[in-house]
C-alpha cells in the first residue's frame, strides 16, 4: 500500500507562500509516498499551478454537500475539481466542533466529494475528555459508521484518525494508542467494505520529521495527515522522507 501524506494549511498562506511549494516539489521529485498540499481555498488553483509537473496533488479542506446553491461563503466539490484540486478534507476536528458539524454532515459532504471525482480524506477523533473517560475507541468507530460515505473504496476514500489534544499541541499519543486505534479502524473498515483492508488509514496530531518514522512504522497507519510542519518545505519534505 503506497503511504499517503497530506498537509493542511488551514486558515494559512498568501501566494507568497507558493515559494515552500515549489521548493518542496524540487526536492521531492519521486517520494516513496503520494503527497497532497491542502491549502485554503483561494489558493487552490495557484498552488495547481506552482506544483505543476511534480507528484504534488492539492486539495480542499471543506466542501459543501450540495453541487451549487444559495450557500453564500460555501465552496462545492465541483468548484475544488474545477480548480484542479484532486482531493478534499472532510469531517476535520476543527470544523465538527467550530460549525457543529455531526457524523450526518460529514457523511454528506464526502458523498459530495465522491461525486465529483475528488478523494475523500474523512477525519474521525476523539477529544481529550473522551480519552480520560476511556471512549476513544466508542467515539472513533462512531464516527467512522457515521461519516464513511456511501460508495467508499479503497480508491476514493481515506480515513484520518486525529486525536483533538493532540492537534497543534505537540502532545502525541503512545505508539501503543495509535496502534490499538488503527487496528480497530481497519476491523471496522474490513468488515464494512470489500476493499476495507486496502482502504489508507493516516495519521495526524504533531506529526514532525522527529517522530514520522515511528508512526509511520505502526502497522495500519499508512501516512500522516499533517497540520502546522506542512507549512514549510524543509519540515514537510522531512516527513516525506520518513516514509522511505
Amino acid at each position: 500500500m503506497r503511504p499517503l501524506v497530506a498537509g493542511n494549511w488551514k486558515m494559512n498562506g498568501l501566494r507568497a507562500a507558493l515559494s515552500e511549494v515549489e521548493a518542496l516539489a524540487s526536492a521531492h521529485s519521486s517520494p516513496a509516498c503520494d503527497v497532497l498540499l491542502c491549502p485554503p481555498a483561494t489558493l487552490i488553483g495557484a498552488m495547481v499551478d506552482a506544483a505543476q509537473g511534480s507528484p504534488i496533488q492539492v486539495g480542499g479542506q471543506d466542501c459543501h454537500a450540495a453541487q451549487s446553491g444559495a450557500h453564500t461563503g460555501d465552496i462545492a466539490a465541483e468548484m475544488i475539481a474545477d480548480a484542479g484540486g484532486t482531493a478534499v478534507i472532510v469531517g476535520h476536528s476543527e470544523r465538527r466542533a467550530d460549525h457543529a458539524e455531526d457524523d450526518a454532515t460529514v457523511k454528506a459532504k464526502a458523498e459530495a466529494a465522491l461525486r465529483a471525482g475528488l478523494l475523500a480524506v474523512v477525519c474521525v477523533g476523539e477529544t481529550e475528555a473522551d480519552r480520560d473517560a476511556g471512549r476513544t475507541l466508542d467515539v472513533v468507530l462512531g464516527q467512522l459508521a457515521g461519516s464513511l460515505p456511501d460508495g467508499a473504496s479503497a480508491e476514493n476514500t481515506v480515513i484520518a484518525y486525529e486525536p483533538v489534544w493532540a492537534i497543534g499541541t505537540g502532545r502525541v499519543p503512545q505508539i501503543s494508542d495509535i496502534a490499538q486505534v488503527h487496528d480497530a479502524l481497519r476491523g471496522a473498515l474490513t468488515d464494512r467494505l470489500d476493499d476495507g483492508a486496502s482502504v489508507r488509514l493516516l495519521y495526524g496530531g504533531s506529526v514532525k520529521p522527529s517522530n514520522a518514522a515511528e508512526i509511520f512504522a505502526v502497522e495500519n497507519v499508512n501516512g500522516g495527515l499533517v497540520g502546522g510542519a506542512s507549512l514549510k518545505a524543509a519540515d514537510f519534505g522531512g516527513i516525506i522522507a520518513a516514509t522511505a
